[in-house]
């Protein structure tokens, strides 16, 4: 059986469909901004209980632990544990750290705005987001072309540009921008890399885990005063390899 279609008809059908289409995205956007809500509520719990109840004072940086999306810098597969108290694989035999070592390497750092930063392995790009968020000038640098551009695709995106990345070899650090306020490095070298040594300016600090891969490495905290230099260990660790 043939259905005719008149004006009369016709009109209340195309009303019905936009209706239908504007219910249909009123509950994707629903939905869209739980999702939204869920990740802001579990960035707040992972302030409170990993960050301020294990002695994370500084307020700019629990500041920016709350507000900086750290699911956006994982796998979409792994979203769902961004904020968990873990570090998390980001492909390619490298992490992105568990949040309470990000902020206690941030705070150790004592940053400030217009601090001019240096960032040993951009890996996800996380840790140097999270220097921006605080008004820091980030220059970071990672090995790997591809976590390069992931990691600038994603900090473009979330319109940083404070952050200014290159892809290169780490140990030689970034001798044109130098002297830098603080230097952090996200990865493990055996022993103290002279040339980021250098290139720390007078009263700055450095934070460094230092140590053989597949063991407990030692977190340094290096502070250079009258062109000397003194180092403090901090806590037991373990990062990926830093290699050249």
């Amino acid at each position: 059986m043939k259905i005719k279609l008149n004006r009369n008809t016709f009109i209340p059908i195309v009303r019905l469909s936009i209706l239908l289409l504007f219910v249909l995205f009123l509950s994707s956007s629903g939905k869209f901004n739980r999702v939204i809500q869920d990740f802001e509520k579990l960035r707040k719990q992972m302030v409170q209980e990993q960050l301020k109840n294990r002695d994370i004072k500084s307020k700019i940086v629990l500041d920016a632990m709350e507000n900086v999306p750290r699911h956006l810098f994982v796998p979409k597969e792994l979203q769902h544990l961004a904020y968990y108290d873990s570090p998390l694989p980001i492909g390619l035999d490298q992490t992105i750290s568990q949040p309470y070592i990000v902020a206690f390497m941030t705070e150790c750092l004592a940053p400030k705005k217009g601090m001019k930063i240096l960032e040993i392995g951009t890996g996800s790009g996380y840790q140097a987001a999270i220097l921006a968020y605080i008004g820091c000038e980030v220059y970071t640098i990672e090995l790997i072309p591809e976590l390069a551009d992931r990691a600038e695709k994603i900090l473009n995106e979330l319109k940083f540009n404070n952050i200014h990345l290159r892809c290169g070899n780490g140990y030689e650090g970034w001798h044109e921008e130098a002297p830098f306020d603080a230097i952090i490095v996200t990865a493990a070298p055996e022993k103290m890399p002279e040339k980021l040594m250098e290139q720390l300016s007078e009263n700055g600090k450095m934070i460094v885990p230092v140590g053989r891969v597949n063991s407990i490495q030692s977190l340094k905290l290096i502070t250079k005063s009258g062109g000397r230099t003194r180092e403090r260990d901090l806590l037991s660790v373990r990062f990926v390899p830093m290699v050249k």
